[in-house]
């Protein structure tokens, strides 16, 4: 964030209010708060800095953790001129004059630190813009985002800088800062200890949340100190971090997956919780859900399929907030059901064994011969009919001719599947015993 701590600086406007964030700016690297993996002496910034050899980097990271300060903080500790930009608001035509400036500047024996905050909502082409200017030193670019640079930069600005991942802070973390704050003010917040906790919890990771929040509380005029419901009805609870298109969406959703896959019921419908109170479309946890049901449990139990579809179905019937209790109830259901993937791990290989294998046709006794020629060419010679033979099996060939006989489902000792495995069994010894006859 870009304002975690006591900067002991003045407003150069003298006697224009300041906000509590911006009196709190860190002014220095070792001020900043809850980063010590990329801070410490033995961390990657600790040792660039330690060795004289700052590369380009981008720090990715929740809003309000110290983005914007750390990059600030790197340009005074290796004396480069700051700029910042922000990629919502900056075209082709204002970098241009920012790489123009950075080469005279250079040229004149001053590097540019350039801090660009939002980076990831550049497009391809104004991306690709910065390699240059990166590879011949007229910048050093340090670069600011909330999604997974993995998906939203150019591999080529990835190849040419480190990528620093910044943690949410912790209540640990933003107690420390309250402290800050109640020193700066030279007075304690009016709060009990759970009613502290709560404020804490309100900021949900972000320094810069939490500051404005204790600004708003330390202006109240109360008697006494406030507890957890008086706090609640003076303060409208922050909004948890969720953006629908964005990675906080795909970490959710991966964790809600994996959860029903770990067998979990409470972490499972403490995510589903998440995603419902973000703001997620109950209808693509509907969806999600069913390919859980098809993905991880399969035919462990066929019932689950039934189960997701009923569920959307009275979600569709009821709305919310009603109809998502039945989604919460499949979600329990799938986390307790016996879990197989055979049934997607099978499918899978028979995709790619229909791939290798190409157009080849079935063997001709299981081709239907309705004219005289394709009698006469063999299709449907010997086919034996398994409701006619010993046990209604036959045991014949059903694979191309040329294709060995693979094995692609193999059920699990689980569930349904348990039974679906004794019958796969015994159909192999039916079909060795046959071959050998």
């Amino acid at each position: 964030m870009a304002d975690l701590f006591d900067s002991g600086g003045k407003d150069e406007a003298k006697g224009a209010p300041r906000p509590l964030a911006d009196r709190l700016r860190p002014q220095r690297l070792d001020q900043v708060i809850g980063q010590e993996q990329v801070l410490g002496p033995d961390a990657p910034l600790g040792i660039m800095l330690s060795s004289g050899s700052l590369s380009s980097l981008i720090l990715w990271g929740p809003p309000g953790v110290g983005k914007t300060t750390i990059a600030r903080l790197l340009a005074d500790e290796t004396d480069l001129h700051f700029v910042q930009i922000s990629a919502i608001f900056t075209g082709m035509p204002e970098l241009r004059k920012v790489f123009e400036t950075a080469r005279m500047r250079r040229a004149n024996g001053q590097g540019t630190l350039l801090f660009v905050d939002e980076i990831h909502r550049f497009n391809k082409a104004q991306q690709d813009g910065f390699l240059p200017h990166m590879e011949d030193g007229t910048i050093l670019l340090v670069g600011a985002t909330t999604e997974n640079p993995s998906f939203e930069l150019n591999a080529a600005v990835l190849s040419r800088a480190q990528v620093l991942v910044l943690k949410r802070l912790d209540l640990s973390d933003l107690e420390r800062l309250a402290q800050r704050a109640e020193k700066e003010l030279d007075r304690a917040l009016p709060l009990t200890g759970p009613a502290r906790e709560a404020l804490l919890e309100m900021a949900d990771g972000d320094g810069r949340a939490l500051l404005n929040l204790i600004e708003q509380v330390a202006a109240w005029r109360v008697e006494g100190k406030l507890d957890t419901d008086a706090l609640a009805t003076r303060l409208m609870k922050r909004a948890a971090k969720y953006d629908k298109s964005g990675d906080e969406h795909y970490n959710l959703i991966s964790a809600l997956h994996k959860s029903v896959r770990g067998s979990d019921p409470d972490a499972a419908l403490y995510w589903f919780a998440r995603m419902l109170t973000g703001g997620e479309d109950p209808r693509y946890l509907a969806r999600r859900l069913t390919r859980m049901a098809v993905e991880d449990i399969g035919l462990a139990d066929p019932q689950a399929q039934a189960v997701c579809l009923q569920a959307w179905e009275t979600y569709e019937r009821l709305g919310s907030p009603e109809g998502e209790l039945a989604l919460g109830q499949a979600v329990t259901y799938l986390a307790l059901a016996p879990k197989s993937n055979a049934g997607y791990t099978g499918f899978k290989a028979a995709m790619a064994l229909a791939q290798k294998t190409g157009s080849e046709p079935p063997p001709k006794h299981i081709l239907n011969a309705p004219t005289k020629l394709m009698k006469d060419q063999g299709y449907g010679a010997d086919y034996a009919y398994d409701h006619d033979a010993e046990d209604g099996f036959s045991g014949q060939n059903y694979f191309p001719d040329g294709v060995r006989r693979p094995v692609l489902y193999q059920p699990v000792e689980r569930g349904f599947e348990r039974e679906l495995k004794r019958r796969l069994e015994y159909f192999s010894k039916l079909r060795a015993r046959r071959e050998k006859g």
